[in-house]
Order: C-alpha cells, then sequence, then structure tokens
C-alpha cells in the first residue's frame, strides 16, 4: 500500500535511508524535504520516494527500499506512483541520479524508459560517479501509455 508520507514517517523514511546510503539523510533532513515547495513524498512497507517538481519538470530526490524489501517490486511502484503525483502537478520530464555500480537500479531505470544525459563526477561517497537520467512523461512501462 503506497501512500503519502508524513511527518509521522520520518523515522522510518531515515532508518531506511540509512541501510540504503552512506550519507544517508536523518529526520530532520527528510522533514525539510516534506515541507519544501513542489515535493512529492511517497511511503510502501520497505521504502519511499521523494521528488520535486519544478515548471514542467520533475526529480527524484531519492527512492530508498530495504535491502530486505527488494526484488519485490517496491521500488517500481514507488516511482510509478511519484510519476502519477508529478504529472497531475504538471511534470512533463523526469531526471534522477543513479551510481554508475547500481546495476539492478541502472536496469529498471531503462526498463521504464529513463536515458543517460550527463554524468556527475565523485557525486556519491567514497567518490563514485552517478549518471544523470532522463525520460518524458508518461512511462509507458509503468502502466501509463504513450
Amino acid at each position: 500500500m503506497i501512500r503519502e508520507a508524513a511527518l509521522e514517517d520520518l523515522a522510518e523514511m531515515a532508518r531506511i535511508h540509512a541501510l540504503c546510503f552512506a550519507k544517508a539523510w536523518d529526520e530532520a533532513a527528510l522533514g525539510d524535504m516534506l515541507k519544501s515547495p513542489g515535493i512529492v513524498g511517497l511511503i510502501a512497507p520497505g521504502g519511499f520516494v521523494l521528488a520535486r517538481v519544478a515548471a514542467d519538470e520533475a526529480e527524484v530526490l531519492t527512492i530508498a527500499v530495504d535491502p530486505a524489501a527488494r526484488r519485490r517490486g517496491t521500488g517500481r511502484a514507488l516511482l510509478a506512483e511519484a510519476v502519477s503525483a508529478v504529472q497531475a502537478k504538471g511534470a512533463r520530464t523526469m531526471f534522477l541520479e543513479v551510481a554508475c555500480a547500481n546495476s539492478a537500479a541502472r536496469a529498471l531505470y531503462g526498463l521504464l524508459g529513463f536515458h543517460n544525459v550527463g554524468r556527475r563526477k565523485s557525486y556519491y561517497e567514497g567518490g563514485e560517479d552517478a549518471l544523470i537520467l532522463k525520460a518524458d512523461l508518461p512511462l509507458a512501462a509503468v502502466g501509463h501509455g504513450r
């Protein structure tokens, strides 16, 4: 069950983020994000996504799925709901960054229609580069026909 994230979810979101990222966001940072204009925050058992809409563009700020809950479609479902939510706010394109070594996420994003449009050098902790991916909305692969 995916629903809108609330301030009461911050502890769980911070817990999941810490499992997924070396430089995790704490409750205060996540709370500041949720309160920001244009933010879409969605949570499901074992995962959450935060996206931001500005004009006709959206960006996935973070998507995190507890390692124990992976490979069950949670990330895909969260992204599908986020796409619907940002489209409702007027977004026509979506961007995200993904670690070059994160082959599972890169494969999912590729299946959903995201393509590489750039690279951020040493973006992640430890100096790993990030790929900048972009997709036109709607994403046909998440059930929104083109």
